[in-house]
């Protein structure tokens, strides 16, 4: 077999670890029927078909697929995770938000913490099949039939107005940051010019954006890869991680309104944001060496993003070792972290409110915030291992529910507290390192399962990582009572093209909707958060076109564009340099950020590198 070439540079080393896998060939599937979106799909839809080249854009812009990040495991000391500019991505945002698109890999310097390098997850490539030679057409579309069956459906919703197609308006209960866009109103309904009235986000009278601002990726000095996870919005600042420190910028220019130096990287950090714009981040106590490559994640510490100071810096220990946690959220005004070694908690105003108990034979691994807490909380050894999933007194820790999920299932996701919604790759039968073969609605108040949604990997491209990050899940959203997922790329109707959509399942009943959203040909579309009632999705770009920014009415599923990028190459690589799956995106009123989570020691000489960058309409 032909060796594949190196990776680009700032690509992680090719060691086992969850998340994306190594830099191999991809694999021939065999045929299989594509993604079923709520209708009758014809056999083969959802993957190419017909011998086919990649996208290939001008020599300019090329759109070779990027070289994913390894995961958590991979080697120590060696070059970060980047994924090549131009490289064409796969659906989301990332984060979750990045709000973002938190990124599916552990850090460099971040310990081990007793796990083991590509640990229940195979390791096959995430990248999108190569056509099969054989095969007929591609990427086909709805017969007559199944036209004239789904316009009678939108007919009968005209009529009786209501079901799943035109539902009331909600109340606005997400938040801006938030990945999984948690809760968020009933429904949407379309006003008479086709904008969207259930959220906050209007459509401009002209939704194009130019470049408001670029920031520089930070220089490393050695080969290490140093942590720079971490954005946020509020509405005076644009507030950004970097090398051991976090940076407010001015929206709209981008300069500097405060610096926060800290000790040492940011390992990990909360999407949460308090009403009065706190945070809270996990980072270590001193910079990373070759010699001491890591000082362990024991320090956590609550930000205010709006004055850019540290309110306290808190640590746990058990005995007299100080625990090094995996994983930090916020609930309220408590701010809870999870390791291997038990979960702690405390207030805003910094009073401890419970740690780990020695006496305890189960161990809280990490927690879900936002509008509830939510921890996961793992009994039993490797092999018998029972996750108990516990909605808890975010004061007390109390338990208000649990639901135990089925022994043998080692970890799990907290996509979102309210409604609940839980992802796993149950008997690692995922098969694409996305760490989600199923979905369990869970009803947080009895602890008892609502239903359970098939998502198989290679119909679906939703992300979450559940190793030691039990909150890190991107590529798609919660509100309405449904969980919207974006499709794998497959065939578009262009020559070479490819795209995908954005599908909605009842949480109640584990069934799609009938709601599709097109990304349109060339576009891959992923979610990036709720808006009241209404879905806010990315677009990323064909090779000859910006990208776009979209509210998406929760009843009509009618999409309306709040942001559209220049298509002009030098902005064009600059923001296809940042895909969705391994970036933190952010958008409210106009604007747009996108930003990285890694930076490290460029090999080679290439164009000018960024740390962030901010789009805005006018």
């Amino acid at each position: 077999m032909t060796q594949p070439p190196p990776p680009p540079p700032q690509q992680p080393p090719q060691g086992g670890g969850f998340g994306p896998p190594q830099d191999q060939p991809p694999q021939t599937p065999p045929p299989a029927a594509g993604p079923n979106l709520g209708k009758a799909p014809e056999p083969g839809y959802g993957y190419p078909q017909a011998p086919q080249a990649p996208q290939t854009p001008p020599p300019a812009a090329p759109q070779t697929p990027p070289t994913p990040p390894q995961g958590y495991g991979y080697p120590q000391g060696a070059p970060a995770p980047q994924p090549p500019q131009g490289a064409p991505g796969y659906g989301y945002p990332g984060q979750q938000p990045g709000a973002y698109g938190q990124p599916q890999q552990a850090p460099y310097g971040q310990p081990g913490y007793g796990q083991q390098p590509g640990y229940g997850y195979p390791q096959q490539p995430t990248m999108p099949y190569p056509p099969q030679a054989g095969q007929p057409g591609g990427g086909k579309k709805l017969n007559a039939q199944m036209l004239i069956i789904v316009a009678a459906v939108v007919a009968i919703a005209l009529i009786i107005g209501g079901g799943v197609w035109y539902a009331s308006s909600g109340k606005d209960e997400g938040r801006q940051n938030d990945t999984a866009g948690q809760s968020g109103g009933t429904g949407g309904t379309d006003d008479d010019n086709g904008g969207t009235t259930s959220g906050k986000e209007k459509a401009p009278s002209d939704p194009s954006a130019k470049v408001l601002f670029q920031v520089p990726a930070p220089e490393v000095k050695n080969d290490s890869t140093v942590v720079v996870s971490g954005s946020w919005l509020t509405d005076k600042a644009y507030v950004k991680s970097g090398i051991a420190q976090i940076v407010g910028y001015d929206r709209d220019k981008g300069s500097e309104l405060w610096k926060l130096p800290l000790a040492g990287p940011v390992c990990q950090a909360s999407r949460h944001v308090t009403d009065d714009n706190l945070t809270a981040i996990l980072y270590q106590p001193a910079m990373p060496t070759k010699a001491d490559p890591s000082h362990g994640c024991s320090q956590i510490a609550l930000i205010d993003l709006d004055a850019g100071k540290r309110l306290w810096t808190k640590t746990v220990k058990t005995g007299d070792q100080l625990i090094n946690f995996d994983n930090i959220t916020l609930s309220g005004k408590t701010v809870a972290v999870g390791s291997t070694s038990g979960g702690a908690a405390f207030d805003v105003s910094g009073k401890l409110l419970w740690s780990p108990k020695p006496t305890d034979s189960c161990y809280d691994a990490g927690y879900g915030g936002g509008e509830k807490l939510v921890a996961v909380r793992k009994c039993g050894s490797y092999d018998q291992r029972q996750l108990h999933i516990q909605t808890i007194d975010p004061k007390s820790g109390k338990v208000i529910s649990e639901y135990k999920m089925t022994e043998g299932i080692e970890y799990a996701s907290i996509v979102s507290t309210n409604p609940l919604v839980v992802a796993a790759d149950v008997g690692d039968s995922a098969g694409d390192g996305s760490g989600i073969s199923d979905f369990f609605s869970i009803d947080s108040k009895t602890g008892k399962l609502r239903t359970r949604i098939s998502a198989p990997g290679e119909q679906f491209a939703a992300r979450c990582e559940g190793i030691t990050r039990v909150e890190a899940c991107n590529l798609l959203a919660v509100g309405n009572d449904r969980l919207y997922l974006p499709t794998e790329e497959h065939d578009g109707t262009g020559k070479y093209s490819q795209t995908n959509e954005i599908v909605a399942f009842d949480l109640a009943t584990g069934k799609q909707t009938g709601q599709r959203a097109d990304a349109g040909d060339g576009y891959t579309i992923s979610p990036l958060r709720m808006d009241g009632g209404n879905l806010i999705a990315y677009k990323r770009p064909p090779y000859d076109k910006g990208g776009q920014v979209v509210s998406i009415a929760g009843g009509s599923f009618k999409e309306t564009t709040l942001l559209q990028n220049p298509a002009n190459e030098s902005v064009r690589d600059v923001e296809t340099s940042m895909s969705p799956e391994y970036s933190e995106f952010l958008y409210a009123e106009g604007h747009l950020y996108m930003s990285k989570v890694y930076a490290s020691k460029r090999s080679t000489v290439r164009d000018k590198e960024y740390l962030a960058v901010g789009f805005g309409t006018s």
